[in-house]
């Protein structure tokens, strides 16, 4: 994968919770491994709109600073 490197990806303690929240992730579970494992995933699809990454795969949306590999949110769809 070559759009970003995907141990620098982090995010905030704000996006922390909303991730959480937006997943239903309990708050034992880290956010961010949750998040690497899904752009991991083979059948995800990066979509590069502006400055922001939107990886797709299953029925998850993460979008992703692409200037500081911030995960800003990650949602259900």
């Amino acid at each position: 994968m070559s759009y970003f490197n995907i141990t620098d990806l982090h995010t905030t303690p704000l996006g922390t919770e909303r991730i959480r929240r937006n997943l239903k992730l309990p708050e034992s579970v880290d956010a961010v491994e949750i998040c690497r494992n899904f752009i991991l995933d083979p059948s995800a699809e990066f979509e590069r709109r502006g400055k922001n990454w939107y990886v797709t795969t299953g029925d998850v949306i993460i979008t992703i600073n692409a200037n500081s590999t911030t995960i800003i949110t990650a949602h259900n769809i």
